[in-house]
């Protein structure tokens, strides 16, 4: 077992304490006050970001990147995906690179840093335009208004660079990346929750996704 793996493996929650909105460095509780549609004020508690830069309309990107070869134009499509501990569910959970955007940065230029600097790997934009960045998402609106956008990635591996990738981590990440056959990734969801993996969203939408253009013959 790797030393990632084994530090993922050890990860546990110690202890929660309540936090006061003036201790919090990322996230700040808010109350809303707003009007129904039949103009009764009423009031909504949620959460919001910090980080967000100024003029920028996302927080962050999750990133598809899909692992090619040209000498291998047969080989099934590979997605790559992340094993890594989130405290605030306690448990490892599968999923995309993915990071927050800096200060003047794209959601382009985000992906193909955040993929570089937690894969190894180098990426390039998919080719086809109307297909290279998603439209703006929102995790989980009734709760918070962390958005983002999804970025279509392929990586080519006969490039040099992507012959003995190495990730750039902090000293604070401990990330397990690793690649899944792209039109298996439902039943492989299905089998990392039973072994006791978390399966964030952005995976399960793209496997549902995939799952349902099989079943309903849309491809």
């Amino acid at each position: 077992m790797d030393n990632q793996a084994k530090a993922r493996d050890k990860s546990a929650v110690v202890k929660t304490r309540p936090l006061a909105n003036d201790d919090a460095k990322w996230v700040t509780l808010v109350e809303t006050t707003y009007t129904d549609p039949e103009g009764i004020k009423r009031t909504w508690e949620s959460a919001e970001r910090l980080t967000r830069p100024k003029g920028c309309d996302i927080d962050g990107v999750g990133v598809a990147a899909i692992l090619q070869d040209p000498a291998k134009p047969n080989d099934e499509p590979r997605i790559l995906l992340q094993k890594q501990y989130r405290p605030p569910i306690n448990q490892t959970v599968i999923e995309v690179p993915a990071g927050l955007v800096d200060p003047d940065e794209t959601a382009e230029m985000c992906a193909i840093r955040e993929l570089k600097e937690e894969t190894g790997y180098v990426g390039e934009l998919v080719k086809d335009k109307s297909f290279d960045v998603s439209p703006v998402m929102f995790n989980d609106p009734g709760f918070c208004n962390t958005n983002l956008r999804m970025v279509h990635v392929t990586v080519d591996l006969s490039r040099p660079e992507n012959q003995n990738p190495k990730p750039q981590l902090e000293e604070n990440e401990f990330i397990e990346t690793f690649s899944v056959p792209l039109k298996k990734l439902w039943d492989i969801c299905r089998n990392f929750e039973k072994e006791g993996y978390a399966i964030d969203a952005r995976v399960g939408s793209l496997a549902e996704g995939i799952e349902f253009a099989r079943r309903w013959k849309l491809a």
